[in-house]
């Protein structure tokens, strides 16, 4: 990933963070006709490994199969930002419009997971993970247990060693402070985790 150093986020904790928020990552191989991508949800464990299912009729299941190798992107806050927010605009009128993000992309090696066990594992941390900040959390165990051993059924499970974590918070910090507090103040009530980022500057 092209990544600017004003831009490079490298503190595990916040990168685990950001994961942890926007845990639909998008899952991504090559195979032998070309690229495949797809939409899963992750959970990032203790032990530094992701963890997720797919459909078991999913076609990339054999590009994992044949060689493990594995892109995951993750997409955090995200925004347009108007000239019109910068200082600059009302100085010199030499901005342009740009796109801020927060993002993380993370490769590894992953391995196929088919035993029950394990997969009652993944889908129950992955729903309480989801679910913990709710008044009334529903449980994998508030369903029928015949009817969530046929869903097992149709699933795969995924455990990817992870190799290498990078992320990349592009939230205007090579600017001028006057225009970084002037995103902020405009990203403020809709994407706080970008309008805090954008007065970072180390």
């Amino acid at each position: 990933m092209y990544c600017p150093p004003a831009f490079a986020e490298d503190r595990p904790d916040v990168l685990a963070g950001l994961i942890g928020a926007h845990p639909l990552g998008m899952l991504i191989t090559v195979g032998t006709g070309g690229p495949s991508a797809n939409a899963v949800p992750f959970q990032l464990g203790t032990d530094g490994r992701l963890r997720a299912h797919l459909a078991r009729a999913n076609p990339q299941l054999a590009e994992i199969a044949a060689d493990g190798t594995v892109l995951v992107v993750f997409q955090g806050e995200q925004s347009y930002i108007s000239p019109e927010w910068y200082a600059t605009k009302q100085q010199t009128g030499k901005v342009v419009p740009t796109w801020n993000y927060l993002m993380v992309q993370v490769r590894g090696k992953a391995r196929l997971m088919t035993g029950a066990d394990w997969l009652g594992d993944q889908i129950s941390a992955l729903t309480d993970h989801m679910e913990h900040d709710r008044s009334e959390p529903w449980a994998v165990s508030d369903a029928p247990e015949t009817f969530i051993a046929s869903q097992l059924r149709g699933i795969v499970g995924l455990e990817i060693d992870v190799t290498a974590m990078q992320g990349k918070w592009k939230a205007g910090q090579n600017r001028a402070e006057a225009d970084r507090q002037g995103v902020s103040r405009a990203l403020g009530d809709t994407h706080p985790t970008l309008a805090a980022a954008a007065l970072r500057t180390s």
